[in-house]
């Protein structure tokens, strides 16, 4: 007997929360793979780059399969690639399985955001009215939380650390695929597969100038969560002096866990304001990042970090309301998919300059140039602001 609506829901929302934290599992252990197995700045880099472009490819390419086949084959097919790299990581002794199984996760995430996504909002219950919209924003930052923390902690804790975290999420993984083959299909099965495969980007008039402003936001908060997911546990043992896995997967999640607490204040100002008050906040944040990282500090590198991932989220959430406000519903889903390919491209490439450099100059030294880069991105924001704002006045 298969789960009825509520038993999809919440199949689809511990899915597409286990295909995030999956996705988590391996960069606690980026330090272990650095000492033990002599992988470089550039191959860690190249491991986050090439999540990137998996990521970026899924959403262009298979972003309207689970139209087509259905939404829970589409999530059989996005746990089975997640499950696939998780094997892949067991034997990861050079940058090649290591390598291939990012690049899997990004496929299986960029899947996730939407076949998984979609059947959350088949399912949706009625009551409570903001369960859905909440899993849908908070899952995926909330499972590459609990997947980088719990993996941190098996590491330090438990014992076959290179092992245990891939056995457990395996483990994971498979309960998801048992419930998804007890769970509703909410989707009737249609041609036009090969069809849906061409990617469909655009972006109306009504949206350009929002989306003008708001590039000068995706690149440098997408580029900065792109450092810390690659060099993350380095710089927790090199300037932060801790060996300890449980302490570079907080480096991790200290960025990433706060953005829905910042897209919550968003919510509260106007767009101007929260893009304003949030990229000030976002480069005050990296400066203070650079400080304690310059100096040794991990416990208040990781408050830096957690304002940093307030004023993220408060600007991502503010930008992208400020697009899709100004498009339709059927034109919404082109204009996420060039949102999502702008942020993925824009957190891909500073990454991969990022592992080039990383092997001459200090990560004190990246990370500044991070900060340059969030810096003219906030006078680009100050600037369309305060020029929308003035025409806005001669207007009226």
């Amino acid at each position: 007997m298969r789960f009825g609506r509520k038993g999809a829901f919440a199949t689809a929302s511990v899915s597409l929360i286990a295909t995030y934290a999956a996705s988590a599992t391996p960069i606690p252990l980026y330090g272990l793979y650095r000492t033990a197995d002599g992988l470089t700045y550039t191959d860690l880099s190249l491991s986050a780059v090439v999540y990137f472009v998996g990521a970026v490819s899924s959403l262009l390419f298979f972003g309207r399969l689970s139209n087509h086949f259905g939404r829970r084959v589409s999530a059989f097919l996005t746990l089975l690639l997640m499950a696939i790299a998780a094997i892949s990581f067991l034997n990861v002794h050079s940058a090649l399985p290591l390598l291939i199984g990012r690049f899997l996760q990004g496929v299986s995430c960029g899947l996730a955001s939407t076949a998984l996504a979609a059947w959350v909002v088949d399912t949706q219950p009625e009551k409570p009215a903001w369960l859905a919209p909440a899993v849908l924003s908070c899952g995926p930052m909330s499972g590459l939380t609990l997947g980088g923390l719990a993996s941190g902690a098996l590491v330090d804790f438990g014992t076959e650390p290179r092992v245990l975290p891939y056995v457990v999420i395996l483990a994971v993984l498979a309960i998801c695929l048992l419930l998804c083959f007890n769970s509703m299909e909410t989707v009737t099965r249609k041609p036009g597969v090969l069809s849906s495969l061409k990617p469909q980007l655009g972006l109306p008039p009504s949206a350009r100038r929002a989306f003008r402003v708001a590039v000068f936001v995706f690149v440098p908060t997408w580029a900065l969560g792109g450092f810390f997911q690659a060099f993350g546990p380095a710089m927790a043992m090199e300037q932060l002096h801790s060996s300890s896995a449980l302490a570079a997967a907080l480096v991790f999640a200290s960025i990433m866990a706060p953005s829905p607490i910042g897209a919550s204040l968003a919510g509260r100002v106007s767009v101007a304001n929260a893009q304003r008050i949030g990229m000030v906040s976002f480069v005050l944040s990296i400066g203070a990042l650079v400080y304690t990282l310059n100096n040794g500090l991990l416990v208040p590198f990781l408050i830096a970090s957690v304002c940093a991932g307030i004023a993220q989220g408060a600007v991502l959430s503010s930008s992208i309301n400020s697009i899709v406000s100004q498009v339709t519903l059927e034109e919404r889903a082109n204009v996420l998919g060039l949102i999502y390919a702008t942020s993925y491209t824009g957190a891909a490439i500073p990454t991969l300059v990022a592992g080039q450099f990383s092997e001459s100059y200090s990560l004190v030294q990246v990370i500044s140039a991070y900060g340059v880069m969030a810096a003219v991105g906030c006078l680009a924001i100050l600037v369309s602001v305060r020029t929308a704002t003035k025409a806005q006045a001669e207007a009226n």
